[in-house]
This record gives C-alpha cells, structure tokens and sequence, in this order.
C-alpha cells in the first residue's frame, strides 16, 4: 500500500489536510502500534482500552500519521491526524477504495461453520500455481481484519482470497459488500454460534449473506450435500456449482482412503488422477473439493491442482499429529470446535490404529447457547469403549457429556475436571499416558487445550 495524506484523506473525508501534510506518502497500516512500522498510518480502534491512548506510542514508532475519532478531536499529536467520525468505519473504506480502485484483483471469498481456513489456505495454494496471490493470514476473517488483508496486498496482486467469519447477522452482508467477491464460497453449515442464531437455518440464513456482494457475472459455489443450502440457493441469479460426497453435486469424491498424516481421493471428473492432501479426514475432502470447484473456475489444470493440494501448508493447531514425551502419537485439534466438528474429528480418530489405547481429551464447545448441555451431552453416542477406551473431559459444559457417558465407562476410564482443574488433568494425563497410546485434544480454543498439547510434549509437570 502507497497512497499520500491526501488522497487517503479525500477517499475517507477527512477534515481538510495542508498541501505539506497531504505529498506525504502512507506505505501501510495498522491499528497495533506494537507492529508498527516507520511510514504507517495508525487506526486508534476501541476495544478493551481505547486506541487513541496508543497514539503518543505510535508516533514514536515513526508513524506518518493517525485517524483520530471526531469525538476525540482535538487530540494533542505531532502527528498528521485525520478526523474521521468513526475509525473502523474510515479503514474500512479506505479498505475498499484500495481494492476496487488501486489492485482490483480477483477476489474469492470463503465462509463456513467449519473447515473456512482450511478451505482458504487450499485455494490459494492451488491458485498461487498460475497467480500471484494474496490470502487472509490467521483468522483474520472480521470487521477489522479482511480490510487490513485489504490494505496489506501488493500492487501486483492478481488473486485474494479473503477468509470471512460471522458471529451475529449482518456480519457477512458487510464484508462481502466490502469486498465484491467474485467467487463466494460456503462450506458447510454446523452449529457454530448457535447461541445467537438459535437454529441451524438461521445460521444458514446468515452465511448466505456472503452472496450480497458477489459480483452480477460471479459465483456461487457451496455444499451440496446440506439441505439448507440447496433450499437457499435456488434464489441466487448468478452462476452456481456445488460440491460434496453425492454424485448430484458438480464436483464429488469418491474411493476415499484415510491415512495418520494425509488423505487420498478421488474424482469423478478426473478419474485418472488420484488427490491427497496432508491432513486427515473426510470433512478435509469435502473443503478440498470446494478448493477444487474454485481452481477450475480460474482455469487451473487438474494436474496441477494436484500438485499443490499434496503440499499445501496446513494453518497451526488443525489436525495436527505430534509425538509427546512418552512417546505417544498426539492429534492436536485445538484452535475450534463444534457438535460437528468434534464428532467427525472422534470418528476419524477413532479409526486409526494404536498399539496402545485411545484416549479422547476433549474440551467445552463455546458459544452453544441455552442448547450447550444437549449439545454436549449429545456427543455420548460418538464415543464408543471399544474404540476409545479413555476419555478426559474438562470444562463446565462437558460436566453434562460426563453424566451421559457414566453409564458407558467405568469410573477409571471417564475423567472430569472441572476449568478450574487443568494442571491437575495434566498431571493426571503425564502419568497415565503410555508411548503406544493415542490421544486426541479437541476443545474451543477458549479452553485453550495447546497447554496440555505443550506439556505432553515437553514432559513438564503442571
């Protein structure tokens, strides 16, 4: 990003610059004075603190200017200062101004319950191939992080594919007419912050809220395999492909064979060519072939997509394995989770082989709502003795998937703690893990399960 004083000034309509303050030159933003760099411009947000406090630290950091809230103004600064009505609101169209204005590349837009990064991180590993491409890094899917994805591109960007999260209506109405997608994709509908919405159609309700700012000649591609969306996309005018596990879909997987670090399928499109992307599970399949779905829209040959499924990096804390320090074989899942999700990730874990036993450490599902203890209680018929022998469950919402699951395991291979007990299920777990066994972390990442993850690996008691 390059743009002077006065220009970013006139896009946001900001109080009137001098002509000296105006020929400056902005090389980029951010509303973390932490990261700030010699050049940048800085975006005061509020949050726990308000940003504006931050603004004497950014000044020392070499900022070129700040936006300034007009309820704030006048603020004491040696910086140029740009008095918006409200901050957010000005990045985010400066945001879309840089976009269509400066870059206008192609952009892809991904949603989803579940799987929305993996799906980002396949795209544009497959799209990289032909383009040079710029994607969401992290999770940087809301209000304040798909602009800042905006205002991060290269001149010379072709394609970006933009990760959008939601967690209240409205939410996907605005990033999508934000950023005009040309491609919008929804992965699956589970029940992730069913809290707000209640029921699962109207969470389907909300994430076809992506389409509101699909480009007229765009897109549409989602899951065929869910109800909600069949039924939902019938209203959509513009183009529409469909991919999922059914032979009714445009783009479907078969002959699927699952492995401890990758898995392998197949297309009946391309027959001859066998997919495997490194990372487990058939729910992986399905984001893949919505990756899939959106090379073939940009022209990339089958082959190559192939290529780089097989070697696209994989975004931290999903479905990873690991060794601990007894030696056990760990499968970190630890960054969300949902009803669905911990089901598919249990039943895939549970398949594997282990010389030892299977032991199943999972943790609250947030944001459920008055469904939470159903919810969570519901999982009992996942989980099977005979396939996972040992189960540890921690957090005050999996209390109500203990008392389900009490007439199923023995006192000795059931576990409860409660959030206040975490050291101690580590030190229970330190001693009754054995390097023949497998074990499983799953939990909403507000369990924060990556410190029993590091433990088991360093060996450190808590």
């Amino acid at each position: 990003m390059k743009m002077t004083l006065a220009e970013i000034a006139r896009v946001i309509k900001a109080q009137p610059l001098s002509d000296a303050d105006g020929s400056r030159v902005v090389t980029g933003l951010t509303f973390d004075s932490r990261r700030l760099k010699p050049g940048m411009l800085f975006v005061p947000l509020q949050g726990e603190r308000d940003g504006h406090e931050f603004i004497p630290a950014a000044a020392a950091a070499g900022a070129v200017a700040t936006f300034v809230a007009a309820d704030h103004a006048p603020i004491k600064t040696k910086l140029a200062a740009l008095v918006v009505p409200d901050p957010l609101t000005a990045m985010q169209q400066l945001a879309k101004y840089y976009l269509l204005m400066k870059v206008n590349p192609k952009v892809v837009a991904i949603t989803g319950s579940n799987g929305k990064t993996t799906t980002k991180d396949m795209t544009a590993a497959i799209l990289a191939t032909q383009y040079h491409v710029v994607k969401t890094p992290d999770n940087y899917n809301n209000e304040i992080g798909v602009p800042m994805t905006i205002l991060s591109m290269e001149p010379n960007t072709e394609v970006l594919v933009l990760e959008m999260g939601m967690d209240h209506p409205g939410q996907l109405h605005a990033l999508s007419s934000l950023a005009e997608p040309d491609v919008a994709v929804i992965t699956m509908i589970g029940e992730a912050h069913i809290e707000f919405f209640k029921t699962r159609a109207k969470i389907a309700d909300a994430k076809m809220e992506i389409i509101d700012g699909l480009k007229e000649d765009g897109t549409f591609i989602y899951n065929g395999d869910e109800p909600l969306l069949v039924e939902r996309a019938k209203k959509v005018t513009q183009k529409r492909e469909t991919f999922g596990l059914h032979p009714e879909n445009t783009l479907f997987a078969h002959s699927i064979n699952g492995h401890r670090n990758h898995t392998e399928f197949t297309v009946e499109q391309w027959p001859d060519l066998t997919f495997s992307i490194p990372i487990m599970g058939e729910y992986n399949v399905v984001n893949a072939l919505a990756a899939l779905l959106v090379g073939r829209q940009f022209h990339v040959k089958p082959d190559v997509m192939q290529k780089a499924l097989a070697h696209f990096q994989v975004t931290a804390n999903r479905t990873q394995w690991l060794i601990g320090d007894a030696g056990e074989q760990i499968l970190s899942d630890v960054y969300n989770a949902n009803p669905t999700a911990m089901r598919a990730v249990v039943r895939d874990f549970s398949e594997f082989t282990a010389t030892g036993r299977h032991i199943a450490v999972l943790g609250d599902m947030l944001e459920l709502g008055e469904q939470s203890k159903a919810l969570h209680a519901g999982l009992a018929d996942a989980l099977d003795p005979n396939e996972v022998q040992v189960v540890y469950l921690y957090g005050s919402e999996m209390h109500a998937l203990a008392d389900a699951l009490a007439d199923k395991y023995s006192p000795d291979h059931l576990h409860y703690y409660p959030l206040a007990d975490k050291d101690q299920m580590i030190r229970d777990l330190q001693n009754d893990v054995g390097h023949d066994d497998m074990v499983l972390l799953k939990a909403s990442h507000g369990l924060h399960l990556e410190t029993v993850l590091a433990a088991l690996i360093a060996g450190d008691h808590a």
